[in-house]
């Protein structure tokens, strides 16, 4: 939950005209302020706390100086450390008034996360998550990124298996009960092809066109999965603003 609130106190303040790296400021604040550490920064040498990619930016953006601007879209991935334990979560925020299309992206991806969570049930397999996320994507005319992918978490950030956001159902790795996972669905409004930036971790869509990015950790159970991670706290915070 910790990881939920920390994105929800950041988007308090997003609109024109605050950096980036402002952003992140605030979050590794609210999360050391709770007795957790930031779990992005140093992993692998990432210089953040988060994740901040802008428009045709899919992921792993570092934060900066850049302001943000009316019409933009900023995909904020955070993960944080507490007791030991790791949370993962991301979330697509418009900035101002953004086109329909582009509003249109964010409702098909997060979408699809919805649609993907509802496969993470014991007995089915990871082939059925990434079916339901490229099924719910593609219905709307959208792209899925191939070479980025969801991960298990646990007491590491990035565990196996790897959770592909398109595949074949009934394929891949049978999922048992309490098996936890982060399914984040990357979807570009143009092509699916990306590339990496110059500064080793931004990888941005390689057409230019903007990218939606939305992240829960679940836990599998019967029935349905448990949610570990929650957009309520975002989504009450930008239902006042």
């Amino acid at each position: 939950m910790l990881v939920s609130k920390t994105l929800a106190e950041v988007a308090k303040h997003i609109k024109p005209g605050i950096s980036t790296l402002y952003l992140d400021g605030l979050a590794e604040e609210f999360i050391r302020d709770h007795n957790a550490v930031p779990a992005f920064k140093g992993y692998g040498g990432f210089p953040n706390t988060l994740c901040t990619s802008v428009n045709e930016e899919v992921v792993h953006g570092i934060p900066s100086s850049y302001e943000l601007k009316d019409g933009d879209i900023i995909s904020i991935d955070c993960g944080v450390i507490l007791n030991g334990w790791y949370g993962d979560s991301a979330y697509t925020f418009s900035v101002g008034e953004i086109t329909d299309a582009v509003a249109r992206l964010l409702e098909y991806t997060k979408a699809s996360l919805e649609e993907g969570v509802k496969a993470a049930v014991a007995g089915n397999r990871i082939g059925d998550i990434s079916h339901a996320v490229q099924v719910k994507a593609e219905s709307g005319g959208f792209s899925v990124v191939r070479e980025l992918v969801g991960h298990g978490i646990g007491r590491k950030l990035h565990e196996p298996p790897e959770v592909p956001n398109f595949g074949k159902q009934g394929t891949g790795p049978k999922m048992d009960k309490g098996l936890v996972i982060c399914i984040e669905p990357m979807i570009n409004l143009g092509k699916k092809e990306t590339l990496q930036m110059s500064d080793g971790w931004t990888i941005r869509t390689a057409d230019g066109m903007p990218s939606a990015h939305y992240e829960y950790a679940v836990a599998v159970n019967r029935g349905r999965a448990d949610v570990l991670t929650t957009f309520d706290f975002i989504e009450e915070v930008l239902s006042k603003m």
